[in-house]
């Protein structure tokens, strides 16, 4: 009876290593979920938005001046004409997200992960973005018109992008 429990677990064992059970992929716009489905023009200034989730959603014109955005989520999202003056988006995250005609005056982008993002003219007059994850080409882009000191953090625009 011993010898049976010892064989019946090795036996086991075997099949859970030689036959493991397959994967399945998904991608992170399908395993979170977006906090509203439509959202051009939309006013989101002066709002409470810590780690709000943004995914695969048109944020067109949208408003978001003097928002709380600490560790939000931008997936996916394009952000073409929205207003982010002042707003605090440490430690967020713009993953694939387009940033176009979009105004980051005076926003504090501290320690945020913005890989894969785009920016096209872009406003980034004392914008303190330290420690910042973004890609080259797109801080070459934003070092061509960064300017000023952000008037919360005290951070010069340009030091903070290492341009």
């Amino acid at each position: 009876m011993k010898y049976w429990r010892l064989i019946t677990s090795i036996i086991l064992a075997t099949v859970i290593f030689l036959m493991p059970l397959s994967a399945h992929a998904a991608s992170s716009s399908s395993v979170t979920g977006s906090i509203l489905n439509k959202a051009e023009g939309q006013d989101f200034s002066g709002k409470n938005l810590i780690r709000a989730e943004f995914t695969s959603i048109t944020l067109k014109n949208a408003n978001f001046t003097n928002a709380d955005l600490r560790g939000a989520l931008f997936n996916g999202v394009l952000l073409d004409g929205a207003n982010m003056h002042g707003s605090d988006f440490s430690s967020g995250i713009a993953y694939v997200s387009r940033f176009k005609d979009v105004d980051l005056s005076d926003a504090i982008l501290t320690d945020s992960n913005m890989l894969r993002s785009q920016f096209d003219n872009i406003n980034v007059t004392g914008a303190d973005f330290t420690n910042a994850l973004i890609d080259v080409q797109q801080i070459k882009k934003l070092c061509t018109n960064a300017s000023g000191t952000n008037s919360k953090t005290g951070v010069d625009t340009r030091e903070s992008l290492g341009c």
